[in-house]
């Protein structure tokens, strides 16, 4: 989901081996850059767009087109003499089984935060609604629960203390076969954290029992 440290956990891994092309590497909502590759969004918000949805208003149904498969497959083709190459965007979630017939051997790797600090985090950020924030907090993290159960995959928490997720991000590098970072300075650091888990009132029912799910099942 946006906010929830998905920037972090791709500049490390990245930071550690992996290879992602051009990416933004500034922005006023991440001062590191949020680790996408612009032509990868600029898919993901074409198919969503051409199912009558967008990132914050996700399709009941998707389906890809020819022209999709082909943009992605001509996508794709640039990155083929990579040794590992991964992208990163949270819209990916809701397209996923286009992507999934693309890559079948794709390797996931998810992170997931509290919802009210990803409440605080689209408000301040977007000036969303707490309802409309829940609302997308459960359609995207119930997408990657819901592939974490078809094929189990690395799951990390980013309400970790700060060395604790990182060691687990190094770990799942280590595990995915990536050199490791060389250097001491570390892509993430407490600095990324601005809202809290404790802001914001009670959870509805199912969003506390999807996270409570997630909790149980992360590194």
């Amino acid at each position: 989901m946006h906010r929830s440290g998905t920037s972090c956990l791709t500049g490390s891994l990245q930071q550690a081996g992996l290879f992602l092309g051009d990416t933004h590497e500034f922005s006023k909502h991440n001062w590191k850059g949020n680790r996408e590759n612009q032509n990868f969004v600029d898919l993901d918000d074409l198919v969503l767009e051409a199912n009558g949805g967008a990132w914050d208003s996700p399709p009941a149904q998707v389906s890809w087109s020819e022209e999709h498969f082909t943009l992605a497959k001509e996508l794709l083709a640039q990155y083929s003499e990579a040794p590992m190459f991964g992208f990163k965007d949270p819209r990916a979630l809701l397209i996923l089984d286009g992507w999934k017939s693309l890559i079948p051997n794709m390797e996931f790797v998810g992170i997931f935060r509290h919802p009210n600090a990803v409440v605080g985090s689209l408000q301040k950020r977007n000036t969303m609604e707490r309802e409309q924030s829940l609302k997308l907090w459960y359609a995207y993290n119930s997408a990657m629960y819901k592939e974490y159960k078809r094929s189990r995959f690395p799951i990390l928490n980013f309400g970790d203390p700060e060395e604790v997720l990182d060691e687990k991000i190094f770990r799942v590098a280590a595990e995915m076969g990536l050199p490791g970072r060389s250097g001491d300075e570390k892509f993430y650091t407490s600095d990324f954290i601005n809202n809290s888990e404790n802001d914001g009132p009670k959870l509805p029912w199912k969003i506390n029992r999807l996270y409570k799910k997630l909790k149980k099942v992360s590194l």
